[in-house]
């Protein structure tokens, strides 16, 4: 399971539309397509997919899903499952991808989540997942917000 913000995506260009108030949430999403590769996020997806079947675990919204398709066919990622929020969900990462991951063990063996966010990094070793957190993207205080308190990412 590999997350896409933060890990192969690089968001930090975005985060001026939800740093202040009122949050412009349809502008911070509708620049998820000029994301650039977070090459470190790159090379362990494709090592993975070497031995593993990827499945790209996301709290991006379901309504980006041909948008986030197209970023991943664009920078040549592993082809995989995507697996995405639905639309209105606002729960906390934590709880979102936790659940996914809970129901998607029940189907075969999870071999390794690589998230940023180390509240769902620490969720997911304590319901028993390997884990790989992924530090080689600085993560400002505004996507830990967006993450956890507002659920929309």
């Amino acid at each position: 399971m590999v997350d896409i913000d933060g890990v192969v995506a690089d968001v930090r260009h975005r985060l001026h539309h939800v740093e202040q108030r009122p949050k412009n949430w349809g502008a911070f999403f509708a620049a998820a397509d000029s994301d650039p590769l977070l090459a470190e996020g790159a090379a362990v997806v494709k090592r993975l997919a070497a031995d593993h079947t990827i499945v790209y675990l996301t709290g991006r919204p379901e309504r980006l899903r041909a948008q986030t398709l197209a970023w991943l066919r664009r920078f040549e990622l592993p082809e995989g499952d995507l697996i995405m929020r639905q639309d209105g969900d606002r729960r906390p990462a934590r709880l979102t991808k936790i659940g996914l991951l809970r129901r998607l063990s029940e189907r075969g063996q999870v071999s390794v989540l690589v998230d940023d966010d180390p509240r769902v990094c620490t969720e997911a070793r304590e319901a028993g997942f390997t884990v790989l957190q992924a530090d080689w993207m600085d993560r400002p205080d505004t996507l830990d917000q967006a993450q956890q308190v507002e659920g929309r990412t």
